[in-house]
């Protein structure tokens, strides 16, 4: 049986697809602004060798937001989670609120609350905020799957 990896995914233009091993160590880190091309060769380096788990944060437009950027938002979503499924990552969404309450880090519009829990969990990485949302959610997602 294939090893078994767990990928976040913070899904729009600022976000990232974090992949996790058992222990909890990075074995990969892409951020979303990289082609559609580079994200699917991203995910195969994974599944060929690996059973992937992936967490996708599910998301909707936001209030006052412009209609070409809930476009551009909505566009990326849906290319992740076409990602997902043409890899055959098994995969389920969860919402922040959610995985934020889990992870005891609700940031209630501060991303700096997840930073810092990131930075906590990989000391010696460097976090930004667009890879630490997509690394708690890979926590979250080996977490429960290791239950």
């Amino acid at each position: 049986m294939r090893e078994r990896l767990f990928c976040g995914v913070d899904p729009g233009g600022s976000g990232a697809i974090a992949v996790i091993d058992r222990e909890s160590q990075i074995v990969g880190l892409m951020k979303n602004s990289e082609t559609p091309a580079d994200l699917s060769a991203f995910m195969v380096s994974f599944v060929a060798t690996h059973r992937v788990l992936a967490l996708l944060e599910q998301v909707s437009a936001m209030p006052k937001q412009g209609v070409a950027s809930t476009f551009k938002f909505g566009t990326s979503y849906g290319l992740l989670q076409g990602l997902l499924v043409a890899h055959g990552v098994v995969w389920q969404t969860v919402t922040p609120q959610t995985w934020q309450r889990e992870m005891r880090c609700l940031t209630r519009g501060d991303k700096n609350i997840t930073k810092a829990a990131a930075q906590r969990w990989w000391p010696q990485q460097k976090i930004t905020h667009a890879t630490a949302d997509a690394l708690l959610l890979a926590e979250l997602c080996r977490r429960r799957a290791l239950k």
